[in-house]
């Protein structure tokens, strides 16, 4: 009788010769060589569930550092995923949020750190699963850690009219008054032949273009190239930062009430604390208040950082890449006071959803209860 080839599965890939018995009444086939082959396999494990150590974990900075261990060592393990998503709500992870899960692959040790981070919500949930050369884990238990931080919005409504708001970018146009103009004209002509007088549809708004519930005051006018944030400061501290063109001819960082005049310019009223570089007719570097400035010598940073302890009256500015202090008012506020900028011939841009940085923390404490040379104007 002819031998007949037999294949095993693919992953396999084995062959067998079947032999008839004896007395020619069926074939049998003989596994006993594939079967020593099959038992000398090692099969990779399915790794054990990773858990957080949450009291390890550190928020600070920007940067979250998650640290983890496994309940129990294997030597198997080539690598850790994990996963990452912003979130608003403190409880149990919910299936559905805003924010998708942001991945990191490939960490090998049993502790990440994930830096420059913006926190602009209040929470981060996190996950992670091991993984070995064949497998992956299942995820470990999601941990909620909280990521406090200042975030404002700049309130386009109180802009002047030359002042183009892009979310946190802001470009001063030569333009912008009189297409402003036009375009309050255009909507004016549109209203008197689009519907009957006193019809409804004269009257009512969209929800869409109902003005700013946040905004009870006038936009800035004049001279005044002004924009405040959206977001008062009455307690705490708060720290945010600008990059701003250094050939602007005037730009202008700081604090102001929101009762500051319309026509009013950053740093002159006792309403407003700011830092001034000015590049118009000459060339200078100064911290104003209440129509008083003090010059400044140092070199005109690339990136601004302003720390505001409202509690203590201290207002404080940075270089944001050294930390070095550029110049610090120490006053008491009245009333809150709201993130305030200033820009002729020029543009910047806003980063916010950022902590108090721990150096400038550290400078902090070091100079409290001190008298600075940089504080005289108060």
């Amino acid at each position: 009788m002819d031998l007949t080839s037999v294949t095993m599965a693919p992953a396999f890939r084995l062959s067998l010769k079947a032999k008839a018995s004896d007395n020619m009444s069926h074939l049998m086939v003989d596994f006993s060589q594939e079967q020593k082959i099959l038992r000398s396999l090692k099969f990779l494990p399915v790794p054990s569930i990773p858990e957080i150590d949450t009291p390890e974990c550190l928020v600070a900075d920007n940067c979250v550092t998650m640290v983890w261990r496994m309940p129990e060592e294997d030597s198997k393990i080539d690598h850790y995923v994990l996963e990452y998503r912003k979130t608003n709500h403190e409880g149990a992870p919910r299936l559905k949020e805003e924010h998708p899960w942001m991945v990191r692959e490939g960490i090998k040790e049993m502790e990440f750190t994930l830096s420059g981070l913006r926190f602009d919500t209040q929470f981060i949930n996190f996950r992670v699963k091991a993984c070995n050369k064949a497998v992956a884990g299942e995820f470990s238990e999601t941990v909620t850690l909280e990521t406090n931080a200042f975030n404002f919005s700049l309130d386009a409504s109180t802009a002047h009219q030359n002042l183009k708001v892009e979310d946190l970018k802001v470009e001063w146009d030569a333009s912008g008054g009189k297409v402003q103009e036009i375009k309050v004209r255009g909507k004016e002509n549109r209203s008197r032949t689009a519907s009957p007088a006193h019809s409804p549809a004269s009257i009512i708004q969209s929800p869409k273009r109902m003005p700013s519930a946040r905004s009870s005051r006038d936009r800035f006018t004049a001279e005044s190239y002004t924009v405040l944030g959206d977001t008062l400061i009455d307690g705490g501290q708060h720290y945010w930062e600008v990059v701003f063109e250094k050939d602007s001819k005037a730009f202008l960082v700081g604090v102001a009430y929101r009762t500051l005049g319309k026509f009013d310019q950053l740093g002159k009223t006792n309403a407003s604390w700011c830092l001034h570089l000015n590049n118009w007719l000459q060339v200078s570097f100064t911290a104003k208040h209440n129509n008083k400035a003090k010059v400044l010598d140092i070199s005109v940073p690339d990136r601004v950082g302003v720390y505001c302890n409202y509690s203590e009256g201290h207002l404080a500015f940075y270089n944001a890449k050294t930390k070095q202090l550029i110049h610090s008012f120490r006053t008491k506020f009245t009333q809150p006071v709201l993130p305030a900028f200033m820009v002729w011939c020029g543009s910047f841009i806003v980063q916010t959803g950022l902590q108090v940085p721990n150096a400038v923390k550290s400078l902090q404490k070091r100079n409290s209860g001190t008298s600075s040379s940089n504080a005289s104007l108060t």
